[in-house]
């Protein structure tokens, strides 16, 4: 895995090569840096405005893919004229269609049920709060001391653990996070092979550089899609880990720079 901007000739390159190009970032910890709450992470103006131009630009069809719920992501971005991906892309809005997961909805009744089972159940421990975005459930403890954590671990695997071997739940966990998604084959990496299926059959151009950046383990669905179509996908960390990302950048302000790059 490579410096992106040591790589920049290279990737330039690339891009300059590309009919059209499909660019996808995650919002938190991606776009926006990581922080103690959902409801904390802003998107800054000068952000908010280099994602306006490049949407503008005819060469790009911008958009965000994230675990928040799509009216969530929606409001918090703020932009007309993108793809909104919500709850890991079980929820989809642009590129002139939409999709929503019929299996995840029939789910959305029981996943509220096990909010409040969730929330009751970690009630004692401070720091622990479980948000519930319908079509998907989060379980954050990035505020918990770190010798409760352990405390967090089981309990939450006490409830979850009957639901997720028999079927009833997919749980996959992230940074200081727990995810608890609908029973469906279904993740970011099938959401932007989706996207850039209709990204061709709405530019009518068969040569659409898919282009990704992420910072989670969600995201390594998104780089092995991206990978597997030759783009360019990026991993947004402050530390080195194995990664399917070919190249990274080391926070959410190098990942704006690189997009400053494209204007």
């Amino acid at each position: 895995m490579q410096h992106l901007f040591a790589a920049w000739d290279r990737v330039r390159s690339i891009l300059k090569d590309a009919e059209h190009i499909l660019l996808l970032s995650d919002y938190d910890g991606t776009l926006t840096p990581i922080v103690e709450r959902p409801e904390m992470a802003n998107l800054s103006e000068d952000t908010r405005k280099v994602l306006r131009l490049l949407a503008k630009n005819p060469r790009y069809t911008v958009g965000i893919i994230s675990g928040r719920a799509l009216a969530d992501l929606k409001s918090r971005v703020g932009l007309e004229g993108i793809v909104y991906a919500g709850n890991h892309g079980l929820e989809i809005e642009g590129i002139g269609s939409s999709y929503f997961d019929p299996v995840a909805e029939e789910v959305r009744p029981f996943l509220n049920l096990l909010s409040n089972v969730l929330s009751a159940t970690l009630r004692g421990i401070r720091g622990v709060f479980v948000e519930n975005k319908g079509l998907t459930l989060s379980v954050h403890y990035r505020a918990v001391d770190e010798n409760e954590e352990e405390v967090v671990a089981n309990t939450f695997r006490k409830v979850v653990e009957p639901l997720h071997t028999t079927g009833k739940i997919r749980v996959t966990q992230g940074k200081k996070v727990y995810e608890i998604r609908p029973p469906v084959d279904w993740d970011k990496g099938k959401a932007i092979m989706w996207l850039l299926e209709k990204c061709r059959q709405l530019k009518r151009k068969s040569d659409v550089l898919p282009v990704y950046l992420g910072d989670d383990l969600t995201d390594e669905d998104g780089f092995r899609a991206i990978e597997k179509n030759g783009g360019i996908s990026i991993l947004v960390c402050d530390e080195l880990r194995q990664s399917l990302a070919r190249y990274f950048v080391t926070s959410p302000e190098e990942a704006v720079a690189f997009l400053k790059k494209l204007l």
